[in-house]
């Protein structure tokens, strides 16, 4: 039998995560559904996988280092306690561990490295994989509205089916939700079904972060005596008040009407008005000319 520390290729030092490394690297490489017909392989993976029972085991390990048990995981006095195994013992190459829970380690090895199953020891005939089917990739466009307000949306499925799926909280553009066991059918299981988010644009709100933004015209009369004007979010739409003397570019904010987060806040929605000056209007031009406003509004540019 060979010293386990020779086996992995580690120091007698090796942390308990250099050794699970180790292991994972020579098992990868000389797994029996990769080499289904290499013997050695298959030796060698065995060989790994002792190694690795051993070394994995805080009691086992120290007992080895203090030489109380040699490499096959048995008494270094023949007289102590005895039993065959090993890595290549009377136990079938499998030390201490039954053909049983050596198939066990092997399928969840394989699980872990390769998303299947593989099989060994089923019925005797060695290693089968067992593949889970392929996921299958959808791309989804929500409403601009829906993203904000994380409403439920329908997928429909290759194979016809329809289902409903809840948004997450942070969502954005870009976003993937993994729906398990909606791809396609395989040995091993379904796959899965991968979902793309795409947030549709809105006509005239726009995203900013987590906030909403929108840019809102007031007519010259609203603007200056002020009004309640109804004006739209995300929700639906919200009469806004107007203070008399308003002028363009002042922002007005509405609390929690922007999209969610994933710490349960939300953002707000920023109203910047815009104060739309007719053209051609003769009244208005009238005015304008005989009013008198001795302000200097630039007085600030220092020119």
């Amino acid at each position: 039998m060979r010293d386990p520390y020779l086996v992995l290729g580690v120091s007698k030092t090796a942390s308990e995560a250099d050794i699970k490394k180790a292991f994972r690297r020579i098992a990868k490489e000389n797994h029996p559904d990769r080499h289904a017909n290499n013997p050695q392989a298959l030796e060698r993976f065995k060989e790994a996988n002792g190694a690795y029972e051993l070394l994995s085991d805080e009691q086992k390990r120290s007992q080895f280092d203090r030489g109380e048990i040699g490499p096959d995981g048995q008494p270094r006095n023949p007289f102590a306690g005895g039993g065959g195994g090993g890595f290549g013992g009377g136990g079938g190459g499998f030390g201490n561990r039954s053909e049983r829970d050596f198939a066990a380690g092997a399928d969840d090895l394989f699980a872990e490295l390769f998303g299947g199953r593989s099989g060994f020891g089923s019925g005797g005939r060695g290693f089968r994989t067992q593949v889970r089917g392929p996921d299958v990739a959808y791309r989804l466009t929500v409403p601009f509205s829906d993203a904000v307000q994380l409403a439920p949306q329908r997928v429909t499925l290759r194979n016809g089916q329809t289902i409903e799926i809840k948004l997450p909280a942070g969502l954005e553009s870009g976003k993937q939700m993994r729906l398990a066991g909606k791809g396609e059918p395989g040995p091993g299981g379904p796959g899965d079904a991968i979902v793309t988010i795409e947030i549709a644009s809105h006509h005239v709100l726009e995203r900013e972060g987590d906030d909403v933004r929108l840019i809102l015209p007031l007519r010259l009369d609203e603007a200056v005596l002020g009004a309640k004007v109804l004006m739209p979010t995300a929700e639906g739409s919200v009469t806004l008040t107007i203070p008399a003397g308003t002028t363009s570019g002042k922002m007005f904010r509405l609390k929690s009407r922007g999209f969610r987060r994933t710490d349960g806040t939300r953002g707000d929605q920023l109203v910047t008005v815009m104060i739309d000056i007719p053209p051609d209007h003769e009244a208005l031009k009238a005015f304008a000319e005989n009013f008198i406003d001795g302000r200097n509004p630039r007085a600030t540019f220092d020119l």
